[in-house]
């Protein structure tokens, strides 16, 4: 049985109300609220909280062989942005870590080859969705990253059953490497072309494994063109199926991430024995059919996309631009950092990237960061702590002032400054529970300098 060991998606905490749009720029917008990235995030972050909530949820004696990353917003080209993650998550060596980017539909191409290959394949998918101000993608996209672990054995919670795919050349949606907006051809033309290849990809697949459409208990449908999809998931829906809310008016389009979202949300409330169908529409149809098995009735999520879509905070209209780089706002009156050293970083992977001190030889307490004379390894990365004090700093270089320093004592021992994020001032005071994420400090000479900040611990979220 091969097949979804584990799922996990990650929403940032920002959430822009649509309805704050137009009174801006004259236009756009509409009704609920999209996810927004922070300053301090990009793909390769979300990508890797995704992937830890996804080995979070996974039997404790699974690891997975590889890691696979899929986006169409990465933080680098010419370098793998997926050994970021792999560093962050303190993978073995010999797990190889490989992107799969360039276009929305790589990302169902990585699933379907996990699901048809071998081994343990974590596959992770990120994206960030921007549009010019007032236009349809900038109200309709979201940010976000779903993680899927594949691979075989009683662990499976939902086996692969069948897949199938159909292809056809057109020019739909297009964006230059390094525009911030996509392209559209009129709406009409792309519904023209997916609702056909959809239907056909969609038959394929149930006829592989010998299912009838009313056999579906929970279907999803997504895609870019959200026009096409909904009416693709009329045309497929059975009156004893389910069609999977897409989030749209909560979350929006997370893109790339979307697909691997939308059926972590279905895992998290199956039941043994359910057909889940993941219909995705992008340059043609994949379509891939699972089973779920008895092993979901024991499966926790670690953080379900439930708690997360209602732990949002609101992110103003003009912060939102000045994040995405579509405001000029006046810049630090600071001298930028220097350029981080890939020397000093490549001495220090085990804590800068995977956050590890080391115990102090004499009295065995936790040394943060680790000192020469620091002896066993401790990854702290998953350890809570409490705000002994803090300061609100105005005048240190910040893509986003004010930074909030905070001294943290962690649990069993352990104390940092640590830089906090997704906070406001008055959230904060000694006594306040955090815990990490893994974040980007700044960016000099386009060099990304990811490390380690602390966020509020909010109940669930």
């Amino acid at each position: 049985m091969r097949g979804i060991l584990a799922a996990g998606a990650y929403l940032p905490h920002g959430r822009l109300d649509r309805s704050t749009i137009a009174p801006i720029v004259g236009s756009g917008g509409g009704k609920g609220t999209r996810t927004v990235a922070s300053y301090d995030e990009d793909t390769t972050t979300m990508g890797f909280e995704a992937a830890r909530l996804a080995l979070k949820a996974a039997a404790d004696d699974v690891l997975p062989d590889a890691l696979w990353f899929s986006t169409v917003t990465p933080g680098y080209v010419d370098k793998t942005n997926a050994t970021t993650i792999h560093a962050a998550l303190r993978l073995d060596e010999n797990v190889g870590a490989f992107d799969f980017g360039g276009a929305q539909r790589s990302v169902m191409g990585m699933l379907r080859a996990a699901l048809s290959g071998s081994g343990t394949v974590l596959t992770v998918a990120a994206d960030i969705r921007t549009g010019l101000p007032g236009g349809p993608d900038e109200a309709a996209g979201g940010d976000g990253a779903s993680a899927l672990l594949v691979g075989e054995g009683d662990g499976v919670i939902a086996e692969h059953l069948a897949s199938a795919s159909t292809t056809e050349e057109f020019v739909d949606r297009w964006r230059r490497p390094g525009e911030p907006r996509s392209k559209v051809w009129e709406e009409r033309f792309g519904e023209t072309r997916y609702l056909p290849l959809g239907e056909q990809a969609f038959q394929a697949a149930l006829k592989e494994a010998e299912l009838s459409r009313d056999q579906v208990d929970h279907l999803i449908v997504t895609g870019l063109h959200a026009r096409a999809a909904t009416a693709l998931a009329k045309r497929l829906g059975s009156p004893d199926g389910h069609v999977v809310d897409t989030r749209a008016a909560t979350v929006g389009n997370t893109g790339a991430a979307h697909p691997g979202l939308l059926l972590t949300s279905v895992l998290e409330i199956a039941e043994p024995g359910q057909v889940i169908a993941l219909v995705v529409l992008a340059d043609g149809a994949d379509v891939v059919l699972l089973r779920t098995t008895e092993a979901i009735t024991s499966y926790r999520s670690t953080r379900t996309l439930d708690d997360q879509v209602a732990a949002g905070a609101p992110v103003s209209y003009g912060k939102y631009l000045s994040w995405r780089k579509m405001l000029p706002v006046e810049p630090p009156r600071r001298p930028e950092p220097p350029r981080p050293s890939s020397s000093a970083a490549g001495r220090a992977i085990d804590w800068k990237f995977g956050f590890v001190g080391r115990s102090d030889p004499d009295s065995g307490a936790p040394q943060l960061p680790p000192l020469p004379s620091g002896t066993d390894p401790l990854p702290m990365a998953d350890v809570p702590g409490t705000i002994v004090t803090f300061t609100v700093d105005r005048l240190a270089y910040s893509e986003s002032p004010p930074i909030i320093f905070a001294v943290v004592d962690f649990d069993g021992g352990g104390r940092l400054p640590i830089e906090l994020t997704d906070v406001a001032e008055e959230d904060v005071a000694p006594g306040v529970r955090v815990e990490m994420t893994f974040r980007k400090l700044f960016t000099s000479d386009d060099i990304h300098n990811y490390f380690w900040k602390a966020r509020l611990v909010r109940g669930a979220a």
